[in-house]
């Protein structure tokens, strides 16, 4: 494995690399980022969760010039969620630099707000096709200093309609500028595009096992009108300290979420009939261990952090193997063993099984008869997410929240969990125990001087 202090990276960079623990590259990282340093054009192909953020992110992070606050690169993703998340690894891996502001550009936030943002300076730029496209119309945005173009999870983009925005935005790109291409599949498509906007591209690729040594797969076989008790009891055999539940669509999804809640345990459904902020709530929740369950359609397949997840769990087999892939290798990352199940209604799902099993090469192990389970009250999680109603806006800061909830508060340091502070909000892990004497301060009582409204989610 290849040490970071072989690269010739910016002495801030690489002191945050060894404060966060991270000493030798992944794969992708040791391919690609060699070639982006050098300014070369890159076309990398590598699953999620191989550090391909980090690999585009040190690159464009180790160029840009802090000094000047106006857009010098930009991160274009297929999806909010995604974009957000890319967003929090480029502060985290420059929170040496000074200067440095990441934004993001996605739909469902302020435009207005973002304009703000914009007009304040900014020096990199992450958000989605539709959002930065608009921006680009309405003259809120300008790319004439842009140096690196980054296109995350390409494929998902063309999948998603987004291929004449991504060209117009693209054609709204300085000429000599570095293009970075990301993709975990590479279609015709995908080929073409490089073609078109990258210029003789060095393509790097890291293989990965279908179904990776640390992923243990299984099926559970069950008769029509039997799925959702069958998921209910994995989700009892198993256990898990949180699991995440794949389904086909957004009415699955609700009706599964709604299922299980109904049984005691604390799921949440993830689709996209939820706007901004529900999403946001939905997904911080089960982020900072206030939720168990999170009930997804595939837009959780790719491009969410959720680290340490011990069991996935597919609701119903997807027409693609790929798909599954994806979904399964949500757990078992960073070295940690995982546990992937599928539920398979029979004989409809059969052809698909079938087409699965080829694809990875060898038949999935079968499930023996798990006991009919009926409470899942031991899916109760440790923590509630108490909601401050305010953020980076109001220049709130984690140490903030931190210092007065145990100072003033009286709450325990160990009770008190991950804290996420977003543009408008703040949630903050609290035990149950706890949670209501928090939300009693919160609402008698200031953060920094300020009075705040707050709900416990």
């Amino acid at each position: 494995m290849t040490p970071f202090t072989d690269l010739d990276l910016r002495p801030e960079l690489l002191l945050v690399l060894e404060q966060i623990g991270f000493t030798h590259m992944t794969p992708i990282q040791a391919e690609a980022l060699p070639m982006v340093l050098s300014g070369a054009d890159v076309t990398g192909q590598a699953e999620t969760g191989s550090g391909k953020t980090a690999a585009f992110g040190l690159g464009l992070l180790n160029r840009i010039d802090v000094e000047r606050a106006w857009p010098q690169a930009m991160v274009l993703c297929p999806t909010r969620e995604l974009a957000e998340q890319v967003t929090m690894e480029l502060r985290r891996l420059g929170s040496r630099l000074e200067n440095l502001r990441v934004l993001t550009l996605c739909g469902g936030r302020s435009f207005q707000y973002q304009r703000d943002s914009l007009r304040r300076g900014c020096t990199v730029v992450v958000g989605t096709p539709g959002r930065v496209d608009e921006h680009l119309r309405r003259g809120s945005l300008g790319l004439q200093d842009l140096r690196i173009l980054v296109l995350d999870e390409a494929d998902r983009m063309l999948d998603m309609g987004f291929i004449d925005v991504v060209t117009d935005i693209v054609g709204a790109c300085p000429r000599d500028r570095q293009t970075l291409l990301f993709s975990a599949t590479f279609p015709d498509a995908i080929d073409e595009l490089a073609a078109e906007i990258q210029d003789e591209p060095i393509r790097v690729s890291v293989s990965e096992d279908t179904q990776p040594e640390t992923i243990t797969q299984s099926l559970v076989i069950c008769e029509m009108g039997q799925r959702k008790q069958r998921i209910a009891d994995v989700l009892a055999h198993y256990a898990p300290t949180s699991a995440l539940v794949f389904c086909e669509t957004r009415k699955d999804c609700a009706e599964v979420a709604r299922s299980l809640s109904q049984r005691g345990a604390a799921a949440l459904a993830l689709h996209g009939d939820l706007d901004q902020r529900q999403r946001d709530d939905v997904l911080v929740q089960f982020a900072n261990g206030s939720a168990t369950v999170l009930v997804a359609t595939n837009v959780a397949a790719r491009g969410l952090d959720i680290p340490e997840l011990p069991l996935v769990l597919v609701a119903e087999l997807s027409s693609d193997p790929e798909s599954h892939v994806h979904r399964v290798g949500r757990t078992g990352r960073a070295g940690e063993s995982g546990r992937a199940v599928s539920i398979v209604s029979r004989p409809n799902e059969h052809k698909r099984l079938e087409t699965l099993e080829a694809f990875l090469g060898e038949p999935l192990t079968r499930e023996p008869e798990l006991p009919v389970s009926g409470r899942l009250d031991s899916l109760t999680p440790h923590n509630r997410t108490l909601l401050l109603l305010a953020g980076r806006a109001a220049k709130l800061r984690k140490g903030d929240v931190l210092g007065a909830l145990i100072k003033d508060g009286g709450i325990p340091k160990d009770a008190i969990g991950r804290i996420d502070t977003m543009d408008k909000t703040t949630a903050v892990a609290i035990t149950r125990e706890w949670a209501d004497k928090a939300l009693d301060y919160v609402m008698r009582g200031r953060i920094k001087k300020q009075r705040i409204r707050a709900v416990l989610l």
